[in-house]
This record gives C-alpha cells, sequence and structure tokens, in this order.
C-alpha cells in the first residue's frame, strides 16, 4: 500500500490541482487517494489524472462519484486530464460514465 502513485501536485496562484490516480486503482489504494482528493477540494480548480489505470474496481469509482460531489458542492468542477480505457470500460460497465463525466472518447 506504500507504494501509491497518487499525487495532489500544488501549484501556486489560482493552478488547478492535479490528482493522478494510481495505475492499481483498487481498494487498496484507497485511503491514499481519498487524502489526495480531499486535499484537492481546497484548491481553486482541480484536474483528475486517470490515463494511466491499469486495474480499477468499484469500490474507486464510488469514492470518484462521491468526490464529483462535494466538489460540485463547493462549486468545483474537476476536469479530466486523460481517462484510461480500462477505466472506461469499468465505468460504462457500472453505468457511470456521465455520472463521473468522462471525456468522450476521440475517434483514431
Amino acid at each position: 500500500m506504500g507504494t501509491s502513485k497518487t499525487v495532489a501536485q500544488r501549484k501556486g496562484g489560482n493552478q488547478p490541482r492535479v490528482v493522478a490516480l494510481p495505475a492499481d486503482f483498487r481498494l487498496a489504494e484507497l485511503p491514499d487517494v481519498k487524502a489526495g482528493l480531499l486535499e484537492a477540494l481546497e484548491a481553486p480548480a482541480v484536474q483528475l489524472d486517470g490515463a494511466g489505470v491499469e486495474r480499477v474496481d468499484t469500490a474507486a469509482l464510488q469514492l470518484l462519484l462521491a468526490f464529483r460531489h462535494a466538489a460540485s458542492a463547493r462549486g468545483l468542477s474537476p476536469a479530466w486530464l486523460g481517462v484510461s480505457e480500462t477505466m472506461r470500460d469499468a465505468a460504462g460497465v457500472l453505468g457511470l460514465t456521465r455520472a463521473l463525466e468522462l471525456p468522450a472518447t476521440m475517434p483514431a
């Protein structure tokens, strides 16, 4: 559990906080990811980077959904920097693509 690659980067001024989701985004990593997301709620803007996610479970997607609700309550609208196919597929199976506001896939 100590190898989490979750990153909540601080930048000066009104720069967005970037939260990079770990490659193995499952239950064992959720405490670290949750801490980064809670910290990001204090930023003026938030960007989520899920491009490197290789494994994801329902609990992880539920955490992101709860984060989006908390962010919305604070007037934030987190943007996506990237979303892996693994994450997109899992969200689709669970019917969470719209609720997570995943960006549309770009045609090849």
